[in-house]
């Protein structure tokens, strides 16, 4: 009987240490709090030191103070829903089944990140824009806006059904993600995908930043009339500029749907004594491409403020709450965003300023303060960088790379030296045309092709950092469009797209029988 009750003291020992062990990887394993925003572009925070100085984004720049900013990260198709459902799944869009914004719905069965987190002992929730035309999965509570949502007083969907909130959209998302994280399960570490709609576009400022820049000129992008010399066809022929796809919402001659009766007094004593001087101007040609300009940046900037503050608003409550020590921020967007270079709005090409999506990390003693990184780093390595903070493995369909060692200051040997890109949405709503690249730290290859167009172009940004020339046939770099057509064949294979996309790939209207004209007129 002494020998017994010894084995089962031993036993009891024992199980108390395994029990402390499993406490202890608790408490050390991080809370993951994600940032995500929509069509945030890095010419638009100060931090990224872009050269027109846009906008002080003081908030945002914290994060970069105190941790990482990653100068190289690169979307693999730029378009809002196949970034989310890259970033949930670490797989490209021919695997996890969304390609585009016109007739996908995300397949929720999938492994993601999420669920892997949640099974491994998380609380999960998402909170804010998903636009992926289905319900969450893998988390414990969701609370999200019904397609694109609305910049006032939306509707949230609930695991209950639709709610009524009454605000402005960014600062709804940020008070319901507060919400969560103060009467969250305290005795788990935490993921919340906090994700803001803005900004997207129509750019409906808060009312409280209407004016916010008194009237003074924005400096112009040094290719605002960008004449597209040389180019591709499917450069040329595009339904995304400020000379011509502009619609009377986008520059606030009608206003922002949803307002209450005094939020539209505010709204309307603001822009109407403005538009009316737009309208007895009647401007035409460049004159008429500057002031949509200068209206766009300061609507666009002003929901950048928005989420500025509601940034600062969150990293101030993980100080007070002392969470701040024990979790790992990061903050980034679905993609980049034209600001007027090439004459554009919006993102779908290859070309930096959609390509190139902001990415801070902060954590604190696993980060150091003020780094920079200039690998190419994607939104498909998400997901395992978040499964590998969490002391997870990654499941053996993703595609990425953790983040991890970069964040250590290392560079493992085998990182990755280029990246496979492909679009496909076509062609609603811009006349994007489908492409194909490969992208370098210098250089781009890319195939511009359905229906109309099988052109090539090479870039170089070393050489043409504004991007505006095509170098393919130049014979000096005959070599490097050998060397990379035969990265971009390795890529295909790496990358496990081989096949011909499926028509439903590139939305749900026919290429055939098109009857938009190559030059859509202004709507306004």
């Amino acid at each position: 009987m002494k020998q017994l009750a010894f084995y089962i003291a031993v036993a009891a020992i024992v199980t108390l240490e395994q029990l402390s062990a499993v406490k202890a990887e608790e408490a050390t394993r991080p809370n993951i709090l994600f940032i995500f925003c929509d069509d945030l572009t890095c010419q638009s925070l100060s931090c990224y030191g872009d050269n027109r100085h846009l906008l002080d984004t003081p908030h945002i720049d914290r994060l970069a103070r105190e941790g990482m900013r990653f100068d190289r990260c690169l979307v693999t198709n730029s378009i809002c829903g196949p970034s989310r459902a890259s970033i949930l799944t670490g797989k490209y869009s021919h695997l996890n089944g969304f390609y585009n914004n016109s007739n996908c719905k995300f397949d929720g069965d999938q492994v993601t990140f999420p669920k892997l987190l949640q099974k491994s002992g998380y609380a999960t929730a998402m909170i804010g824009k998903w636009h992926l035309g289905s319900d969450p999965t893998g988390f414990d509570d969701w609370n999200i806006l019904p397609g694109q949502g609305l910049y006032y007083n939306p509707s949230m969907i609930t695991k209950d059904g639709r709610v009524k909130t009454d605000g402005y959209v960014t600062d709804v998302v940020t008070d319901l993600s507060l919400a969560w994280i103060r009467n969250r399960d305290k005795s788990k570490p935490f993921l919340l995908m906090s994700q803001q709609k803005a900004p997207h576009r129509e750019w409906a400022p808060a009312l409280r930043h209407l004016g916010w820049n008194k009237d003074q000129d924005f400096a112009e992008p040094e290719t605002l009339f960008d004449d597209y010399a040389g180019r591709s066809l499917a450069i040329r022929d595009h339904d995304m500029g400020l000379e011509r796809t502009f619609t009377d919402l986008d520059v606030k001659l009608v206003p922002s749907p949803n307002m209450t009766e005094a939020q539209l007094q505010e709204w309307n004593a603001y822009y109407e004594p403005r538009n009316e001087a737009f309208r007895q101007a009647n401007l035409q040609g460049r004159e008429l491409v500057r002031w949509r300009y200068q209206r766009y940046m300061h609507d666009y900037l002003a929901c950048v403020k928005a989420v500025d503050e509601n940034v600062g608003r969150i990293l101030d409550f993980l100080d007070e709450e002392k969470l701040t020590d024990n979790t790992l921020v990061v903050f980034s967007s679905d993609q980049g965003f034209f600001l007027g270079e090439h004459g554009w709005f919006d993102k779908r090409w290859i070309l930096e300023e959609s390509l190139r999506s902001p990415l801070l990390a902060r954590w604190p003693s696993k980060i150091a303060a003020g780094a920079t990184n200039k690998n190419i780093v994607s939104l498909i390595d998400f997901a395992e960088t978040f499964l590998d903070a969490a002391g997870l493995q990654p499941d053996a369909e993703m595609q990425g790379h953790s983040l991890l060692p970069l964040w250590k200051g290392e560079t493992p040997s085998d990182w990755r030296q280029s990246l496979y890109y492909h679009y496909y949405e076509f062609p609603s709503p811009h006349r994007v045309r489908p492409h194909v690249g490969v992208i370098t730290e210098r250089y781009k290859l890319v195939h511009y092709y359905k229906p109309d167009v099988d052109d090539w172009e090479l870039l170089d940004r070393e050489k043409d950092p504004l991007e505006v020339t095509n170098f393919y046939t130049d014979p000096a770099y005959s070599n490097t469009v050998k060397v990379l057509h035969a990265e971009l064949e390795r890529l295909k294979v790496e990358v496990q797209e081989t096949a011909e996309p499926p028509r439903s790939a590139y939305g749900s209207e026919p290429f055939e029988g098109e009857t938009q004209p190559e030059n859509p007129k202004p709507k306004n």
